[in-house]
């Protein structure tokens, strides 16, 4: 073991004592009998365990409260502040204030001054105020794993970010999507590595290529409108677009309608996946174009002088096979990583991952409240469900 991994617990274990047995001996307080606090530092120094924040947080005084530091983009976006008010909840549940931190942090001796512990959500190894943190001298508990350096352990609460994703996936596939696209967030926090490794390593199992694109950790509606609009444009084969960030689904829907692909189905030249009122016979290439004199075959606009706009029913000197309507492009699919206000609300409404934000703040609480009270060790791991909720911009039923 080294010095990171290795806990209070880890020593009571191997020395046959209790944790509080073990703080006790490293810190020479308390009623130990000499030999045990020898044989326990003995331990301590062969299994090269040293103490730090892990050991100084268990005899210190009580503040009453805890403290929650959140991304700096956290201020505008739903989901963070779903969390934050479960966080606080489950606190409060426990007689702790909750204590909202500056996005730039302050320097870790300030801060063990002032909470008993710290909730730390979404860190960015790239962040130069997460490392202060997790060594701030009090119990730490990550939303999310730190993927940079740490000098002392932390519990965390994780999602299974690799699988959500997965699901979007084989889902837009299952509805006939086979040129699936990303808009997966930048950043170095787990979630956003975790969603980029994922798009990349899907395609290479399935044999598909996704499309990927990275856009800001909280991409606006705005800016994942221009990001779908140069996508598509560039590549009209994408038939389903996965945007990540929370609330930006909205800016895919509307590069779509101005690109004029109807979003929840795979139709506009015989898809699979949607039901666009095609019959039988062997449907022409996507913006194939009937012309007059020969019936054209189901979903093609048919053209005599100037083309139908988009949505009427296509007319010409030959009247088009009954149920024929012109579509002004081949269907798209969309769904999102993350659900909320802006998915729910949107027409359509959008296919989303629901990662239960407020519950994963309770948890998050509740996990910091448990190792404050002693009720689980300072690295403890637990994980958080989710659910896929599909909706009709996938062609799924709301």
């Amino acid at each position: 073991m080294t010095s990171r991994t290795v806990t209070l617990l880890d020593v009571a274990r191997a020395a046959g004592v209790s944790k509080s047995t073990v703080s006790d001996a490293l810190q020479g307080s308390g009623r130990v009998a000499e030999a045990t606090r020898d044989r326990v530092r003995a331990v301590a120094e062969e299994l090269g365990y040293r103490p730090n924040s892990a050991a100084r947080r268990l005899r210190r005084a009580s503040t009453g409260a805890v403290g929650l530091h959140l991304p700096a983009t956290a201020t505008r976006l739903d989901y963070y502040m779903n969390l934050a008010f479960g966080a606080v909840e489950r606190a409060q549940e426990d007689g702790l204030d909750m204590v909202l931190l500056a996005p730039s942090g302050a320097a870790g001796g300030r801060i063990a001054s002032r909470v008993d512990g710290l909730l730390v959500i979404d860190p960015e190894a790239g962040d130069s105020a997460v490392p202060g943190l997790l060594d701030a001298g009090v119990p730490v508990v990550t939303g999310e794993r730190y993927l940079g350096p740490s000098a002392g352990p932390s519990a965390a609460v994780v999602c299974d970010n690799a699988a959500s994703l997965t699901a979007l996936l084989d889902h837009v596939t299952e509805r006939g999507a086979r040129r699936p696209a990303v808009l997966a967030p930048s950043g170095s926090s787990a979630w956003a590595t975790a969603l980029r490794a994922t798009a990349r390593s899907w395609g290479l199992a399935h044999g598909v290529e996704v499309a990927l694109r990275t856009v800001p950790f909280a991409a606006t509606p705005a800016e994942a409108e221009e990001t779908t609009r140069t996508l598509l444009t560039a590549d009209p084969a994408v038939d389903a677009v996965i945007c990540a960030p929370d609330g930006s689904a909205p800016g895919v829907l509307r590069a779509a309608t101005a690109l004029g692909r109807e979003v929840g189905t795979m139709g506009g030249g015989g898809g699979t996946g949607g039901s666009n009122g095609t019959g039988g016979g062997t449907p022409p290439e996507p913006g194939t174009i009937a012309r007059s004199g020969t019936p054209p075959e189901p979903g093609t606009i048919a053209r005599s002088g100037t083309p139908p706009e988009p949505g009427t029913i296509a007319r010409s000197g030959t009247p088009p096979e009954p149920g024929t309507i012109a579509r002004p492009g081949p269907g798209l699919l969309v769904a999102a990583c993350v659900d909320g206000p802006a998915t729910r609300g949107a027409e359509p409404p959008v296919t989303a991952v629901d990662l239960r934000p407020a519950a994963y703040g309770r948890a998050c609480a509740e996990l910091l409240c448990d190792i404050l009270a002693d009720r689980a060790a300072p690295d403890t791991v637990r994980r958080h469900a989710w659910s896929l909720e599909t909706r009709a911009s996938t062609g799924s039923p709301s």
